[in-house]
C-alpha cells in the first residue's frame, strides 16, 4: 500500500497561485500513477490531473489546463500542483490518489487539504 499526505492548501484571492504537495510512502514514487482530485461541497469528487508512471504521460481535465500543472520529484517522493490564476470555483478539498496496482483504480487515498479561492 501506500501513504499519501497532502499539504498546501489555504486561502487565496481570485487570480492568485497556491501549489500543492503529496507526500508519498510505502512504495518506490513513480512506479505507479497518482492524480489530483477535487471535491466541492455538494458536488461529486472530479478528476483533476495525472501523472502516468515514470512521468511518461501527463492529463488534465480541461477546466484547469493552461492553469494547473502537475508534477512529481522522485528523490523528494513528492507529487506536487501548481495551481496558478485561481477562480473561485476552484474552491474544494482536494485530493491526491495512487493507482498503486496499475489496474486503472486509485487505490489509495489522502485525507485531502482545503483550497479557498474568494472573489
Amino acid at each position: 500500500q501506500v501513504q499519501l499526505v497532502e499539504s498546501g492548501g489555504g486561502l487565496v484571492q481570485a487570480g492568485g497561485s497556491l501549489t500543492l504537495s503529496c507526500a508519498a510512502s510505502g512504495r518506490t514514487f513513480g512506479t505507479y500513477a497518482m492524480a489530483w482530485f477535487r471535491q466541492a461541497p455538494g458536488n461529486e469528487r472530479e478528476f483533476i490531473a495525472a501523472l502516468a508512471r515514470n512521468g511518461s504521460s501527463i492529463y488534465y481535465h480541461n477546466s484547469v489546463k493552461g492553469r494547473f500543472t502537475i508534477s512529481g520529484d522522485n528523490a523528494k517522493n513528492t507529487l506536487y500542483l501548481q495551481m496558478n490564476t485561481l477562480k473561485p470555483e476552484d474552491t474544494a478539498v482536494y485530493y491526491c490518489a495512487a493507482d498503486v496496482d496499475s489496474d486503472d483504480r486509485w487505490e489509495s487515498w489522502g485525507q485531502g487539504t482545503q483550497v479557498t479561492c474568494s472573489s
